[in-house]
């Protein structure tokens, strides 16, 4: 018989919680801006739903109110998140998903910078030890200029001392 009444108990306790704990979040709670806050409000703002203060936006107080029945009913977070993606798309949200091509578009700029920096820095490495190069060559065929110059020198000095 206690068996008995406990699962009754039991069961009491599961229709009642969850009656009570069907309006558990309100339009300030951080649950609600965390999940609020990851779709862009449609009306042209370009705020998302828990920030959009326009005035004469239809949407948001309708978008907040299923939201928040999304959550009182125990939608979590990801479960709303691929209900309105499946709605609207990614257009509704206001930072891309971290995967496939919107983690390649995220991605791919910053790739190619940092590639491109690479590519300049080398660049620069190599022009600078091509003067590094260029001006030993230039020492070395002055030296060998200044050689010829001594020899033309003491030729002139020797046909001056022919006729002078």
């Amino acid at each position: 018989m206690k068996k008995v009444m406990v699962i009754l108990t039991l069961l009491l306790l599961m229709t009642v919680i969850p009656a009570y704990a069907g309006d558990q979040y309100d339009y300030k709670s951080a649950e609600f801006k965390e999940v609020a806050s990851q779709f862009m409000c449609m009306c042209g703002c370009g705020q998302d739903h828990f920030e959009c203060n326009m005035q004469g936006c239809g949407l948001n107080d309708s978008f907040k109110s299923e939201i928040k029945e999304m959550m009182d009913d125990g939608l979590t977070k990801d479960q709303i998140k691929d209900y309105y993606l499946s709605m609207y798309g990614e257009e509704i949200l206001t930072a891309p998903e971290k995967k496939g091509f919107s983690l390649t578009a995220w991605v791919l700029p910053f790739v190619a910078l940092g590639v491109a920096g690479i590519g300049i820095v080398f660049i620069i490495r190599k022009w600078v030890a091509g003067y590094k190069e260029e001006e030993t060559s230039f020492e070395a065929r002055s030296e060998e200029e200044e050689l010829e110059d001594e020899i033309v020198k003491s030729m002139i000095d020797e046909e001056r001392k022919k006729y002078f």
